[in-house]
C-alpha cells in the first residue's frame, strides 16, 4: 500500500514537472525576444546618435538665384545648342576675322584679324567675370540705392559673378531652356557677345591703336552691350514692352552699327581718305569669310529657339533665303549704279540680308524672307554708299551702313512681317511696330551715349588712334611688328 503512494506521489510529480516545462521554455523565449528587442532598438538608437552629427555636417543645397531653375536635362537639346554655339564662334573666328582682314589694305591685314582674336579673348573673360551676370541675371534687392524691380530694367545685378553660383543642378530661368545646362546656355551667349563688339571694328579699321582697342571693347561690352542684351533678352524694359529680337537685330546689329558710327565720328578719316586708293587687299579672303559667315549664321538664328524644333527649321529656312536674296538685290543695284556687278557687291549684299532677317528669322514665313531680303541690298546699299558719301565720314568696312542700317530695317520688318501662324508671339500691325520703334530708339540712345563716354574714357587713357607716320606705315609694323611678305 505505501508501494502505491510513493508510485502515484512520483507520476504527478513528474506530470506537474511536464505541464511548468512549456510554460518555463515561453516564460524564456518571451524574455530573451523582449531582451533582443530592446538591444536592436538600443543599436539603433546609438547609430542615430552617431549619424546625427554627419547629418548637421553636411551641406545645405544652396538656394538658386531667381534668374536659375534647377536643370531637368534634354540631351538632345543640349546637343543641338552646343553645335550651335561652334557655329557661332566660327562667325567670328575665322569668318569676319578673313572678311575684314580681306578687305582692308595689305599693310592692315595682320592688325584686323589680330582685332577679332584679341576681341575673342578679353570678352570672354569681362563675359565669365561680369558680363553674363549684368546680361541675365536679375536683381533680387535694391542696388545702389534703386529698388530692384527699377534695376532690374536695364541690368542683371551682380549676383553670379565669375559664375560662382552657377552648378552642374542649374538652368536659365527663361521659361524655355529648363533642360539645358546654364554652362551651355552661357556659352552659347557669350558667342553673340563676342561677334557683337568686334563688328565694330570694320568702322574704325586702319587707324586705331591696339591697347585703345581693347580697352574700348572690355568697356563696351559690360557697359553697352550687356545692359542693352537684359533689357531685351535678360527679362528687362525692351523684352517686357513686348519688342520681337529673334536673334540680335537691336541688340547685335543696331547696337554694334551705332557704336561704329559713333566711333568713326570720334576718330575721324583716314589719312587719303578719299584721295588715295583703299581697295581691298584680297577679296578671296573676304569671299572666304563670308562664307563662313553665312554658315555659322545658321546657328545665330536658327540657334536661338534653343532647340531643333519647327521653330527653328523656319529660321534656318529663312536664314538662308534672305541672304540669297539680299545678295542678288544689292547685285542689282550695283550693276544699275555702277554699270559692274563686283564680288564684293554680292558679298555684301549677303551679309546685308543675313543682318536684315536676324530679328525677324523665328517670326516671319519664306515670303516674308525673301522681302526682307529684297529689301536688304538696296537699302543697305544706299547707306553704304550714298549715304556715307554725303554725310562724308569714314566708316571703313561698313559696319554701320550695313549692321547698323540692316538691324534697323530688320526690327522694323519683324513688326510688319511677323506671322502668327509661325510663331504665336507674333502680331503684325501699327502696335508691333511701334513697340519695335520703340525698342530701336532705346538701343540707339543708349549705344550711343555709352559709347561716347567710352571713347572719351579711353583716348585720355591709353589713347586711340595711331599717329600719321604709323598709319602711313600701317598697324601691322607699328602695332605688332608682324608683317606679310611681298
Amino acid at each position: 500500500m505505501k508501494t502505491w503512494i510513493k508510485l502515484s506521489r512520483a507520476v504527478a510529480a513528474a506530470a506537474a514537472l511536464l505541464l511548468v516545462a512549456p510554460a518555463a521554455s515561453i516564460a524564456l523565449a518571451q524574455d530573451t525576444a523582449v531582451a533582443s528587442a530592446e538591444a536592436v532598438a538600443s543599436d539603433a538608437a546609438s547609430a542615430v546618435e552617431e549619424a546625427a552629427p554627419a547629418a548637421e555636417a553636411a551641406p545645405a543645397a544652396e538656394a538658386l538665384l531667381p534668374s536659375q531653375v534647377p536643370l531637368v536635362s534634354d540631351p538632345a537639346a543640349t546637343t543641338y545648342l552646343i553645335f550651335c554655339t561652334a557655329m557661332v564662334l566660327m562667325m567670328t573666328l575665322p569668318g569676319l576675322a578673313l572678311f575684314y582682314g580681306g578687305m582692308v589694305r595689305r599693310k592692315n591685314i595682320v592688325a584686323t584679324v589680330t582685332q577679332s582674336v584679341a576681341i575673342t579673348c578679353f570678352v570672354s573673360v569681362a563675359w565669365w567675370a561680369v558680363g553674363y551676370s549684368l546680361a541675365f541675371g536679375k536683381v533680387a534687392e535694391s542696388i545702389f540705392g534703386v529698388p530692384a524691380d527699377t534695376a532690374n530694367l536695364f541690368f542683371g545685378g551682380f549676383d553670379n559673378l565669375l559664375l560662382a553660383k552657377t552648378t552642374m543642378a542649374t538652368a536659365y530661368n527663361n521659361g524655355f531652356v529648363a533642360g539645358i545646362s546654364e554652362y551651355t546656355w552661357i556659352a552659347y551667349q557669350l558667342t553673340f557677345a563676342i561677334i557683337t563688339p568686334a563688328l565694330i571694328t570694320g568702322a574704325f579699321a586702319e587707324r586705331v591703336k591696339f591697347s585703345g582697342l581693347i580697352l574700348f571693347m572690355i568697356l563696351w561690352s559690360l557697359l553697352v552691350y550687356a545692359p542693352i542684351c537684359h533689357m531685351v533678352w535678360g527679362g528687362g524694359l525692351l523684352g517686357q514692352a513686348g519688342v520681337l529680337d529673334f536673334a540680335g537685330g537691336a541688340v547685335v546689329h543696331c547696337n554694334s552699327g551705332v557704336a561704329g558710327l559713333v566711333a568713326a565720328l570720334f576718330l575721324g578719316r583716314r589719312k587719303g581718305y578719299g584721295s588715295e586708293n583703299m581697295a581691298p587687299n584680297n577679296v578671296v579672303f573676304v569671299m572666304v569669310g563670308a562664307s563662313l559667315l553665312f554658315v555659322g549664321w545658321i546657328g545665330f538664328n536658327a540657334g536661338s529657339e534653343w532647340a531643333g524644333d519647327n521653330i527653328a527649321s523656319v529660321a534656318l529656312l529663312n536664314t538662308i533665303l534672305a541672304a540669297c536674296m539680299g545678295g542678288i538685290s544689292w547685285k542689282v543695284v550695283e550693276w544699275i549704279f555702277r554699270g559692274k556687278p563686283s564680288l564684293i557687291g554680292i558679298l555684301s549684299g549677303l551679309v546685308a540680308g543675313l543682318v536684315v532677317i536676324t530679328p525677324a528669322a523665328g517670326f516671319v514665313n519664306p515670303m516674308g524672307a525673301m522681302i526682307c531680303g529684297a529689301l536688304a541690298g538696296p537699302v543697305c546699299y544706299i547707306s553704304a554708299t550714298w549715304i556715307k558719301k554725303l554725310l562724308g565720314y569714314d566708316d571703313s568696312l561698313d559696319a554701320f551702313g550695313i549692321h547698323g542700317a540692316g538691324g534697323f530695317l530688320g526690327a522694323v520688318l519683324t513688326g510688319i512681317l511677323c506671322d502668327p501662324k509661325i510663331n504665336s508671339l507674333g502680331n503684325p500691325g501699327m502696335e508691333q511696330v511701334m513697340k519695335q520703334l520703340y525698342g530701336l530708339g532705346i538701343t540707339i540712345a543708349w549705344s550711343l551715349v555709352g559709347t561716347l563716354i567710352i571713347l572719351i574714357i579711353c583716348k585720355f587713357t591709353t589713347g586711340l588712334r595711331v599717329s600719321e607716320a604709323d598709319e602711313e606705315a600701317g598697324l601691322d609694323s607699328t602695332q605688332h611688328d608682324e608683317v606679310l611678305d611681298h
